[in-house]
Parts: C-alpha cells; structure tokens; sequence
C-alpha cells in the first residue's frame, strides 16, 4: 500500500514494474495453465426452470418505493461528513401505466402522474466533526432518527407503522415489546409499554425512544458514526413506507388491499440487529392470508450476486419460466459455500428469492413473500405469485434492461446521485456554515 499524498509531499507511487516478478513467477505460470473456465458448470440445467403460471388476474394498484444516501465531506480538514437520506413511496394505477411510452415516456405526463401519487421524506446525519449543540453525535442522530420518523410531511405515518408492526397491531391483541439494549447503560432489559413511543429506562433510568429498539446505537461511537447509520435508516424506512401503504389500506379497506402490488427497490431483507422486525412481518403476512388477504409485495434486485448469478444461467433458460432456487443451491452454487449451519436467510429475509425469464429482454431476480420461513420454498408457497406474475407485463418498462415502471419512477424521486446532487448538497451545506 503507497503513501497517501500529504500537506506538504507529494503521495508514493506504486512501482510499475512490480508485475513483472510475478509473471516470472515459475509457480504462477504453471497454476495458470492449469486452471480452465468454469462457466459451464455454472449453468443450470433447463429442467429446473418452471412455467410461469396463467391463471392470475393483474392488480389494479401498484406502488414503488426506493430510497437514496449521499454522503458529503468537506474537502479540508477536519473533514465534516455528513449524510443525506431521501426516501419515496410512489401510487399508481393501471390506467395511469397504460398511459406512459414504456421506450420514451413524454416528461410532462411522468410529471402528471408523479405530482399526484408521489410522497416523499428527506433527513441528514451529522457522521463526523459535525454536532448539535449540548449533545453528543451519538444521542444527536438517536433523536434525529426518532424525529425523523415523525417527520410532519408524512404526518407522522412511518412512526405509527413502526409501532403497528413491533407491536403486532393488526390482530386487535395487545402484544409486549421485546427487550431491547439501553442506549445508556447497554443493558438488555429496556423496554416500553404498549403503542408507547418513549419511555425510561428500568435499569438506569435514561430516557428511551421506540427507535432504540431497532439498534441503530449500537452501530455508533459517541462522537461519530460510520455512513452505514445512514444507509441502515434509509433501509428501514423503505420498508416503513411500504407497510404504510400496506397498513393504510388494511384498516380502511382490506378488499382494495388485496388488489395491490408493492414494488421495492432491492431485496426483502432486514440485517443484522434490526432484523428483529422480520419475525413480526413474517407474522402478520401469514395472518393476512389466513384471513383472505393476500398481500402482494416483490423486492427486485438490481445488483449483487443474486443479479450476477442471473446473467449467467438466464441465457440457457427458456422464455416465459421461473427459477426458485433451493437453500442448497444458494448457499454452494451462488454464495460459493458449504451447505451447513443455519439455512439461508433464516433470520432476515421476509421473501424467497426468483428467478424470472419474460423474454430475452425483460429478465429479473425478484423476491416473494412466503409469511412464515420456508427453507426450500415452491410456487405454491410464494404468496400471490399467480396474480404477480399476470401483473408483471404490465409493468415492464423498455428504458433499460428487466427494469419495472415502479422502480424506475420511484427512483426518479428518490435518487441523491454522485453528481449533480453530492455538489448541490455541499453548496447547501456550506451554505449552512457547516
């Protein structure tokens, strides 16, 4: 590893040369001979690949969500960073969709659909060097997340779903809050009573919001925090959006809701200590269906190894076929691992992963609800798959490559990007005095 550039000198430049030993290298060049391309045992057998199913009815009502993180640093030193955190949730109906150009849609008529169906909520983290007065970062971005859940644009709405789903409202019975980890005196026996959003501590007496549950402390040093806390929020709040939705329609009118489908940008996945909310969504997604409510919610990936794996198996497969891959075959054929321990994504995943051919064009890895874990889930355990898969042409948009409308739309709304949107963000916060 070179010297970075300093203040004064310049930076150390790694040697040109430093190859060329390496190629000379009597070992190295006889191990490469011997290695061949893998690629074909890569490739999974047609046989596997099922027909999409044809008896499902498309829904009416579709909704996007995705959310954004920028981060900003000044460029002299202390280096102040902060994060910035856009997050949307976007409705809209089949008759609106049929409307758009799925090759070029017009500006002005996404304007149209996007001014009326949009909702949007935006927050910043103080990381580093950067403080609110008479507090340290670590109790600064505590309460930054408390407030920003109750942020007014939404009207509270994401904070009232968290309680929803952590408190398993839907069943009408009133169920305790798991213990969670003070923020004070790191002991795990905080807790709240029933739809409280703070409280005390009973150990240390500290003062306790409902977001502390979820862990995002324990990601935090007392004076700055990594961009992960931001990136964690954004995560969260995509799927406090999305059960918002869910939940809106759930006590206003359960029938609309079964005609709907929720599209998220990115896996169905909750890691590490905030996935102690997929239990409660596994939950009540049975308890949905048991009572004759699908929910219909797809995660649609759009990178990783999942997407990567896709690439290579989805040109030997046929047009119009699904692929649910087994724990075994996820854990040795795309995370390249033994097939041991815990079964993959026991404890953070609220959907399966499929494999999805429309056509040589639209090809995507999606995720289905199944309620309750199933380790090596089937058609029949994917909850509304018929009905997702007959919706799934109606929403394909011809811009780019296995894209989705909601996705793409939503993505509009909710991207921070490199550029210009990192420069506009620094001017403003610079603006700021920060």
């Amino acid at each position: 590893m070179p010297y970075r550039v300093g203040e004064r000198l310049p930076g150390e430049r790694a040697s040109h040369l430093g190859h060329l030993e390496v190629l000379k290298s009597e070992l190295v060049n006889k191990l490469v001979q011997n290695f061949e391309e893998s690629f074909k045992n890569k490739i999974t057998s047609k046989d596997v690949w099922k027909l999409i199913p044809n008896d499902g009815s498309p829904l009416p009502l579709v909704f996007g969500i995705d959310g954004s993180m920028q981060p900003i640093e000044s460029e002299t030193p202390p280096y102040k960073r902060l994060a910035f955190v856009k997050t949307a949730l976007l409705r809209i109906d089949q008759f609106a969709l049929s409307k758009i150009d799925k090759e070029s849609p017009h500006p002005l008529a996404l304007r149209d659909i996007l001014a009326d169906s949009a909702l949007y909520h935006a927050t910043v983290f103080p990381l580093r060097h950067v403080s609110i007065p008479g507090q340290s970062t670590y109790h600064a971005i505590r309460g930054i997340i408390f407030e920003s859940l109750k942020d007014s644009s939404l009207e509270g709405e994401p904070m009232e779903t968290l309680k929803w789903i952590v408190y398993e409202k839907w069943d009408g019975k009133q169920k305790q809050l798991p213990l969670f980890e003070c923020p004070h005196c790191e002991k795990t026996v905080a807790t709240l009573p029933y739809d409280a959003e703070t409280g005390k501590c009973p150990e240390c007496n500290g003062d306790l919001f409902l977001t502390d549950m979820l862990g995002f402390h324990q990601e935090m040093a007392p004076d700055s925090a990594p961009d992960t806390i931001a990136t964690s929020y954004m995560s969260i709040h995509e799927v406090l959006l999305l059960f918002t939705g869910i939940r809106y329609y759930w006590e206003k009118n359960k029938d609309v809701l079964a005609k709907c489908l929720f599209v998220k940008d990115g896996p169905l996945t909750i890691r590490a200590q905030y996935s102690k909310l997929v239990a409660p969504i596994r939950r009540f997604l049975s308890y949905a269906r048991e009572q004759g409510y699908p929910i219909h919610i797809i995660g649609q990936e759009k990178s990783g190894r999942f997407y990567e794996h896709l690439e290579l198996i989805g040109r030997n497969a046929r047009e119009g076929h699904i692929f649910i891959p087994s724990n075994q075959y996820i854990k040795e054929k795309i995370q390249n691992r033994p097939n041991t321990g815990a079964p993959y994504g026991k404890d953070t995943n609220y959907g399966a992963k499929v494999f999805v051919k429309l056509s040589n064009y639209h090809q995507m890895v999606l995720n289905i609800p199944t309620g309750e874990f199933v380790e090596n889930p089937a058609l029949s355990n994917l909850i509304g798959a018929n009905n997702i898969f007959a919706t799934l042409p109606t929403i394909l948009s011809n811009r780019f490559e296995g894209a989705l409308l909601p996705v793409e739309l939503a993505n509009g709304i909710a991207s921070l990007s490199t550029y210009p949107s990192a420069q506009i963000l620094k001017i403003f916060a610079e603006a700021k005095g920060i």
